[in-house]
Formats: structure tokens, sequence, C-alpha cells
């Protein structure tokens, strides 16, 4: 090994005596250098190698690579690049060959080295690394992109950018990014050799030496990949994403219109289909307007835009009358009503066409149960009160087993202040799974302490402490304790406490509350803080070492607190707390 490494340093010495001679480099760096490389070196050739040393052996010549790069600017030396820095790279590159090598599937490695021949445009050196990276990680599409973007774009290569392509569309026949870039990419190439062609005409030269394949500039190729893609891969947004990329080129308005024509006959069914068409109506071009068009003509303009979309999305919730159509048509409308505008009509128009779309979809038993909320926010947002009472009553009986919608209908309910709030609680409870109905009972416990009086919010309390889910029990018990606190005060609250206490399941937080109340207290007594203290630490003592931490920072900060028993808490806790919380308490 040390044969190894000495023959690597002899190699060195021609690209080292340059850096000192052309005073880049002192002596006393260059000594330095080659310490630090023998180092590295034998790293690198030790019988059990490790993927960090070669990370930071290709940092270190990264680094040296820099460091001449700036001193170079500095002193204006622009010479003897063959004999200094071509050397660097050409070791780092072959650093880099021997760690793929050996870890073949450590992607960032490949990507580093890709990187890196990019930043010292190394392009023959590039071309074997995206070879051997797509040899052994045929099954990336991403590598395949990048592969044929760098032929394309770097090495202006449409050729071998197609070929790229072709490859990886074998391996990967349904991958619908590959047919997409690949669709883009002959579009570039079109729409450069159409730039060329013009620039050539506009300087009157003879295209005869040039050749310009006029299927290639009619987007042929691209036409042949999209008819390709589309009988592989079925879709209406697979469709449209040909369509986006192609809108990108000014040359393409035929083959627009084809993939439209394409998209109605092949999804006429497809709700995203039909919810194209419709916002096309609000891009279509208008008439060419007068530079100080007036804010109500505008207005007008956006309003007869909107009655086009929503004429298209009438027929297309004729022709698919289904959940996902209407649900399409009625997001629509909804955006469109929480758009700002300061003309009073366009915003009443819209207001209207929401809510008489939120009601038919509702009648026809065709509103998705997340657009109920929508409903509501749109019915309170204009003052319904009793419609929104109604609506959210109807949504929570239809989807009765949903406890999001349950819980919209009830706060909707709470917030009107309606008379049916408790009767559809007990219906929401019926029909909720007990181990999930717990937000119910935390939104029943704020509305009773609101409105109820204190013997009806006490029973309620008491009805909740006895529930067999222990989530419930658990909150209930830190509500009622906090209620308590507020309505009688601390005696009350301790009474409460001490009858509970003992009563499990627990949360920490309880113990944690009744601690809070003594300590807001104007005569905080030491002696109950240690109680509840230590009737947390017997529920939690294994598991909190902070409980353990306030403990004892309260015997240490009280009035009344006991230091000489700090040490024999810390004691306790190191015998209680397990694993990883001793660390954490030390």
């Amino acid at each position: 090994m040390a044969e190894i490494v000495q023959q690597r340093i002899e190699d060195r010495i021609p690209e080292l005596e340059q850096l000192e001679r052309v005073g880049l480099f002192t002596r006393k760096e260059v000594k330095a250098m080659v310490k630090k490389v023998s180092a590295l070196e034998y790293k690198l050739h030790r019988r059990i190698i490790s993927k960090e040393d070669f990370i930071t052996y290709i940092q270190y010549e990264v680094n040296v690579l820099e460091l001449i790069k700036k001193r170079r600017s500095r002193i204006g030396y622009t010479f003897k690049r063959e004999e200094i820095e071509f050397t660097i790279i050409h070791r780092i590159n072959n650093v880099f060959r021997r760690a793929t090598a050996k870890w073949k599937d450590d992607v960032q490695l490949w990507l580093s080295h890709i990187v890196f021949c990019k930043k010292w445009n190394t392009t023959t050196q590039l071309s074997k690394v995206f070879s051997s990276m797509l040899a052994i990680h045929p099954d990336k599409p991403a590598f395949w992109i990048m592969a044929a973007k760098w032929e394309m774009e770097d090495r202006t290569s449409s050729e071998s950018a197609r070929l790229l392509f072709l490859r990886a569309l074998r391996f990967h026949p349904d991958n619908q990014k590959l047919y997409q870039e690949y669709f883009r990419m002959e579009l570039m190439h079109a729409e450069k050799l159409r730039k060329e062609q013009k620039a050539l005409e506009q300087a009157k030269m003879d295209l005869g030496q040039y050749e310009f394949s006029e299927e290639i500039m009619k987007a042929e190729l691209a036409r042949v990949i999209y008819k390709d893609a589309i009988q592989k891969i079925k879709g209406a947004d697979f469709l449209l994403s040909f369509l986006s990329i192609a809108r990108l080129f000014d040359f393409t308005k035929e083959m627009q219109d084809e993939i439209l024509q394409d998209l109605q006959s092949l999804h006429a069914d497809d709700p995203l289909t039909w919810d194209f068409m419709a916002k096309r109506e609000l891009e279509a071009e208008s008439l060419p307007s007068p530079e100080h068009e007036s804010k109500q003509t505008k207005a007008l303009e956006v309003g007869r835009r909107e009655e086009r979309c929503c004429a298209v999305y009438e027929e297309a919730v004729t022709a698919v009358p289904t959940e996902a159509m209407w649900l399409r048509y009625v997001t629509f409308c909804y955006e469109r009503f929480k758009r700002k505008s300061n003309n009073e009509e366009l915003k009443q128009k819209r207001r209207e066409k929401a809510l008489a779309v939120f009601q038919r979809a509702h009648e026809l038993s065709l509103l998705a149960e997340s657009l109920y909320k929508q409903w509501l926010q749109v019915l309170l947002a204009v003052g319904r009160t009793e419609s929104a009472a109604e609506v959210a009553v109807a949504a929570a009986r239809r989807f009765s087993q949903s406890l999001d919608t349950w819980q919209s209908c009830l706060q909707v309910l709470v917030s009107v202040r309606s008379h049916d709030v408790p009767t559809l609680f007990e219906e929401a409870l019926a029909h909720i799974k007990p181990k999930e109905s717990l937000p119910l009972w935390l939104l029943r416990v704020e509305w009773t302490e609101e409105t109820q009086s204190l013997e009806d919010t006490e029973a309620f309390f008491q009805k909740g402490l006895l529930s067999l889910v222990p989530a419930i029990s658990v909150a209930m018990k830190e509500q009622y304790l906090d209620w308590c606190y507020r309505t009688g005060g601390v005696k009350k609250a301790k009474k409460v406490f001490t009858s509970l206490q003992e009563s499990r399941p627990f949360s920490l937080a309880f113990f944690q509350k009744m601690i809070k109340i003594e300590k807001e207290q104007e005569t905080c007594k030491m002696q109950n803080l240690r109680e509840y203290y230590e009737r947390a630490l017997r529920e939690f003592g294994s598991e909190e070492d902070n409980l353990w931490l306030d403990y004892i920072k309260e015997e240490l900060n009280h009035p009344q607190g006991k230091p000489e028993n700090c040490g024999k808490i810390h004691w306790r806790a190191m015998r209680v707390l397990q694993g990883e919380r001793v660390e954490r308490f030390i």
C-alpha cells in the first residue's frame, strides 16, 4: 500500500512544482498539501474503505481547485492550466469513478459527479458518466431526462437526445414525464431550426448548404410522439399536459386544435375535459378595448365571460350528471364568489350564482361532502343564518358517519344560537364512534359553559367523567378542574382535585393545571405543591424527566422550599427514570 501511495505523491510533483514556480502557492503551502494528500491517499488504499473517505478526498481536491481559481484571478495569471487544473480534474474524475464503481446504488454520488463535470466543463468525461449511470440505473426516468436535456441544451445534439428518449421509452413505456419531455424537446428543436432559417433568410444567405427538414420544423415528430403517448397512456389530464407544453410555442396552433379535438372526442365524459373547456371561456380573446376603458365596462366583460363559462358547465352537468362534474362546477362558482371586486352588480351576480349552484347540487344529492363547509361559509357571509342552520343539519344527516361534517354543523348551529343544539349533539354522539368523538365533547363543553346554567354544566361534566373512552374521560377531568376554578375558586378546585386524583386515567396536564392554580394564589403553600408533585410523579415519574426537574426547581426557588430535598429528589429520579430519559435528566 505504501508503494502505491508513494507513487501517487510522486505523480503530483510536476503539478506542485508548477504551482510553486508560477507563484500560486508558497513552498510552505506545497509541503502542507503533500502532508494532507498523503493522509488522504492512505485512507483510500486501506483494506476496508469507506465512502466518507472518498467524499473527503474529492472535497479537498475541489477546494484546491477553487483556491487556484481565486489566486489566478488575483494575480492575473492564466497560463499552465494543462499542467495544473487539468491534472487535478483528471484525478478527481478517477476518484469519482472508483467511488461510483464501489457504491453503484448511491444516486447522490452519481449526481455529485455530474455536477462536478458540468462545473468544470469536462464534456467528454460527462458523456461517459451519463453512459455508466444509465447502464446501472435504467430504472430511473429522471436520469434519462437529465442526460437527454444535457445532450440537447449543452451539446446542442438533438439526435443524441432523441436516441436517449427512445431508449428510455423502451424501459419505461408508460412513463408520462418521459413522453412530456420528449415532446417538449422536439418542439424546442423545431423552434431552433425555424429561428436559424429565419436568421439566414434575413441575412440573404444561400440555404442550399443547410438542411432544414420541413417535417421537423412543422413539429411532425412531436405530433408522432403525442399520438403514440395518448394511445399508451389514457387520461384527460395527461392529454392536457401536452396542450400546456404546445402553448409555449407560437407555431403549434394546428397541433393545439388537434389536441383539443382529441380531448373532446376521447374524453367527452371526463369532468376535467368539461372543466377545461369552460375555463377557456375566461381566457377567450375579446375585441380590442380603449386604453382608458372604464371599470364598469371591464366588470361587464368579466361578467359576460363568467356567464359563458357557466353555460358550458350547465351543458356539462346535463351531459355528465355526476358528483365529480358538480364538484368542478360548484368549485368554479365558489372561487369566483371569493374574488374581490368593487362592482356591486358583479358581486351580487357571483353570490346568487354560487348559492343557486350549491342548492341544485344539494337537491340532486350530488354535492360532495367537502363542499358543504364552503356553502355554509357563503351563507354566513351573506347573512342567511337560518338557511345556514338548515343546510348544516341536512349535511350532518346525509353524512352522518363523518366527524368533520358534524363538527361543521354544530359550529354553525352554535354560532347562530340554534335551539336544536342539544338534540343534535346527542344525535352526533349516537352516530360517531365513541373513540373518535372527543372533538364533539370539547365543542359541547364550550357551548354548555356559555349558554347553560351551572347545574346543567355540572351534570354534563359528571356525564363526561363517567365515559368509558379514556381520551374523553381524561379531557373532561382537565376541563372540569379548569371550570371549577373559574366558577367556584380555589376551594372548589381543590375539592374536585381531591375527589378525582385517584380516579384513573389521568393526563399530566391535569396535575400541572392544579400546580398552576396553587402557584397563582397569594399564599402559595409549598406543602400543597409537594402533594401535587408527588401525586403526579406516582403516575408519570418514569416517563416525564421534566416533571422531576420542575419539582427540584420548586424546592430551590420557593420561599418555603427545602433545597436539602433536592438531592433526595434527584436520587429518586435516577432510580425511576428509564432509558434516554435518564440522559436527558442528567
